[in-house]
């Protein structure tokens, strides 16, 4: 499977297809009635006890939501990564609420963070945003990252900076090289240079969401710019 492009979901006319991993049936009863009812309903297409029951590469679902802690299994951060390189956008939805996890998972391409007591509401916005590969902040992952003061920040040129911020509020590539009088070749450049600086100070952003994740956590820019 590849890795998921810049651009939402090529699905719109379709329902949100969901796999759940959770070694607790309480949880996967929960999130399958909160899927029921969102608006527009989101499929639960796969239920999973744990993770060794899947293989991510053959998995067609838009949103994986990843619980961290199995009685039987390897690390949950060890699977979050599989998953990720595997091309799959995942909600990881556990109950830790530790802010060197909820990096970690994030620096790991976590498309948002959640802790089971921020329940219903955030969850399912979560998957919503995770499907149109947007950012969604639950109140744990804001907090993290806000007390963030990491220094593995890669240097990025104000030119780069320049570009992500028009990307950001933007689905085109093109809108973004004809409002900075560039080509769309070059936007392409400054977007591959500011990953591979991510990637080298082991924080990789694959994704949009990912990205703007990041800039976010570094101060690059604020949600009132996306």
């Amino acid at each position: 499977m590849t890795v998921p492009t810049d651009k939402p979901t090529d699905k719109p006319n379709t329902p949100i297809t969901v796999a759940i991993v959770d070694d607790h049936d309480v949880v996967h009863a929960g999130i399958e009635a909160w899927c029921r009812d969102a608006d527009p309903p989101i499929t639960v297409a796969a239920s999973y006890s744990d993770p060794t029951e899947l293989d991510p590469a053959a998995l067609d679902v838009d949103v994986i939501v990843l619980d961290l802690q199995f009685q039987e299994s390897r690390s949950g951060l060890e699977v979050l990564r599989s998953f990720v390189a595997a091309g799959l956008r995942v909600v990881v939805y556990t109950m830790s609420t530790d802010a060197a996890t909820v990096l970690t998972c994030l620096d790991y391409g976590a498309a948002c963070f959640l802790t089971k007591s921020e329940g219903r509401r955030h969850l399912v916005a979560a998957i919503q945003a995770a499907a149109a590969n947007t950012p969604y902040l639950g109140p744990t992952m804001a907090g993290a990252m806000a007390d963030d003061r990491r220094e593995e920040r890669p240097m990025l040129s104000p030119r780069e900076q320049e570009v992500l911020l028009h990307w950001f509020r933007t689905d085109s590539k093109n809108l973004v090289a004809s409002a900075l009088y560039i080509s769309t070749a070059t936007v392409n450049t400054h977007l591959a240079r500011v990953r591979t600086k991510y990637a080298a100070v082991g924080r990789p952003a694959t994704t949009k969401a990912a990205l703007i994740a990041r800039a976010l956590q570094d101060g690059l820019i604020t949600l009132d710019d996306v």
